[in-house]
């Protein structure tokens, strides 16, 4: 066991050595002191290193993230990017009425605040479908990621306006970076709506919509034990477990969802 850990360490530090050199700001991020344990303990579901790897991160790119959430990838990518790159966090529109918009994006503000020496670069910016220039400059950033968000664009209705905002958004031979909740070939977009779970084939099919080529897959973060088919859709799983305890040490021992890693590329 220990021997296989080593050999899989190896293999991402390899992977991700010639795109940061040999100081390696990515693996710094991911080990940096600023994480808590609870964020660090889900990198083993999450995989950044390899994910970010397949992404083609560099540390003089600039970057959108788009809708970060809590900040969890925020969390790598800003330490990642400091010195060399950019980094704009496209969060909840600063003049949303939406209550939860307004609580998640100022929790958001408030961590960033709380370690000025990891997040002072930070530009925080805003994503709203129809109006790409919120996030960031036009056709001006190398990498467009976003993580576990493409299920929402798709309940609002957005799905296509957000892949051609993301479109707009990279310069010309930038590359889109999705990680989302797998469904199974042939779910119906009402069932995608309500359980969380997106196909391939139709986040596929919005990206290519807007443009893009399909530049590669990753089964990094997949996850065999899930069968995307749980009462209350992907929050049933770690870390929502929206069932609380019933059923707990099952839903446990799936994990966190199946998800699809797909990198887009804008054409030259």
């Amino acid at each position: 066991m220990l021997s296989r850990i080593i050999k899989t360490c190896s293999v991402i530090l390899l992977a991700v050595a010639p795109m940061f050199g040999t100081a390696d700001p990515l693996q710094t991020a991911i080990t940096g002191e600023h994480r808590s344990e609870a964020s660090s303990a889900r990198d083993e579901a999450r995989h950044p290193a390899e994910t970010l790897a397949f992404f083609g991160l560099k540390a003089s790119d600039k970057v959108i993230e788009i809708s970060p959430g809590g900040g969890w990838y925020t969390e790598i990518l800003a330490p990642a990017l400091r010195q060399n790159g950019v980094l704009y966090a496209a969060h909840f529109p600063a003049q949303s009425d939406v209550p939860y918009y307004q609580r998640s994006r100022q929790a958001f503000l408030e961590k960033l605040a709380a370690e000025p020496s990891v997040y002072d670069k930070v530009n925080v910016t805003e994503f709203i479908a129809g109006n790409p220039a919120a996030a960031g400059p036009l056709g001006g950033v190398d990498k467009v990621l976003t993580f576990r968000n493409v299920h929402n664009w798709i309940k609002a209705g957005h799905g296509e306006q957000a892949f051609a905002d993301f479109y707009a958004m990279l310069a010309k031979g930038g590359v889109l970076g999705v990680v989302e909740h797998r469904a199974k070939p042939g779910t119906s977009l009402e069932a995608m709506k309500v359980s969380g779970y997106v196909t391939e084939a139709e986040v596929i099919r919005l990206a290519e919509k807007a443009g893009f080529v399909l530049d590669g897959k990753s089964d990094v973060n997949a996850n065999a034990k899930d069968t995307a088919n749980h009462p209350k859709g992907v929050w049933t799983l770690p870390p929502s477990l929206a069932l609380q305890d019933e059923d707990k040490d099952k839903y446990l021992a799936i994990g966190e969802s199946d998800r699809m890693t797909l990198r887009f590329r804008k054409p030259e």
